[in-house]
């Protein structure tokens, strides 16, 4: 298996993280990227205010599974900011989970963000789009 390590010489600025919130989650978020049906993710403008290094368009970062072992490698395609109240179905969608629906995806995220600690309808999220460059 390709380690993190090495997926960084190729991917010199890349950073790797995981999607969700256990490990269960990871694993299963993983594999949607990996099989195409998941090309968009969100999180919090706080939280990505708080990175050290926040993606922008054109990053590499790559996607660890649940045991923290790189799955693919990703490529950020689009970055916007856009309130919770305001993402539509299109965007719900493309993050690819349950059953794609908008009514899926508000509840889903609405439990993540509160056991987060800063769930709000007004919250402001970075909704980000990407492309899979290399499943490892």
């Amino acid at each position: 298996m390709t380690s993190v390590e090495n997926l960084k010489v190729k991917y010199p600025r890349a950073q790797a993280w995981s999607i969700g919130d256990s490990a269960e989650l990871a694993n299963a978020l993983a594999d949607l990227v990996v099989k195409g049906k998941k090309t968009a993710s969100c999180g919090s403008l706080a939280a990505y205010e708080a990175e050290s290094v926040p993606p922008g368009v054109g990053s590499y970062h790559i996607i660890l599974d649940g045991q923290q072992e790189p799955v693919c490698v990703i490529r950020i395609t689009s970055l916007r900011l856009v309130r919770f109240c305001d993402v539509d179905e299109a965007f719900a969608r493309k993050e690819g989970e349950g059953d794609l629906s908008l009514e899926y995806w508000r509840t889903e995220h609405q439990r993540f963000f509160t056991q987060a600690g800063n769930f709000s309808e007004e919250m402001e999220l970075v909704a980000e789009e990407f492309e899979v460059v290399e499943v490892v």
